[in-house]
């Protein structure tokens, strides 16, 4: 058993029948009244996402869980295939496991959690970033930089990422999985 002092992002925890990992979390205390943390979860089975706020000091029952390094192979359907970097052994996971789906390229490293009880996958940890080519996207206007304007953009895993105007097909840029956005043009 944990408490709300050990809550973090990336804890896995068992709430409400369900294994749910905390995507985001606030201690809070407020000038009247008691601690509290506020949290947001991530169900691994559903995929659902729920706003909960915990007391201070609240027990909490966390899961035990090992990562592991697997390569992204392909997609099939609502399934993605990945394969052990260690032992090469193949596994498939739902849409839901992931946090973005949209963003992942064949061949990228990723850390996938499992519950030591059963062995079961619980969820994906994307990198922190990846560098994603640009398949489509409208040409920019010249002269038209001062403002802080963007465009859609289609990238070579098929999502759409919002890019500012001076980015052209075939460049490379580099994305932020957590939220899906531009960060920088990456030169070659």
């Amino acid at each position: 058993m944990a408490s709300t002092s050990d809550i973090r992002k990336g804890l896995c925890i068992r709430y409400n029948n369900d294994i749910y990992k905390i995507i985001d979390f606030q201690h809070v205390k407020p000038g009247k009244g008691p601690a509290f943390v506020r949290t947001k979860l991530k169900s691994v089975s559903s995929g659902k996402v729920l706003d909960n706020t915990f007391s201070a000091g609240h027990k909490i029952e966390d899961v035990r869980v090992e990562t592991r390094s697997y390569q992204y192979l392909y997609p099939e359907g609502e399934t993605y295939h990945f394969m052990n970097t260690d032992d090469y052994n193949q596994i498939t996971l739902e849409e839901s496991a992931l946090d973005a789906p949209g963003l992942l390229k064949e061949g990228e490293i990723v850390k996938i959690m499992f519950n030591t009880e059963d062995s079961l996958p619980l969820s994906v940890d994307m990198p922190a970033s990846v560098v994603l080519e640009i398949t489509y996207t409208e040409p920019g206007i010249k002269g038209n930089t001062a403002t802080n304007a963007t465009k859609p953009a289609k990238v070579e895993t098929g999502a759409e990422v919002n890019v500012p105007l001076f980015i052209n097909e075939g460049d490379k840029i580099k994305v932020d999985t957590s939220n899906g956005s531009y960060m920088e043009r990456v030169k070659e």
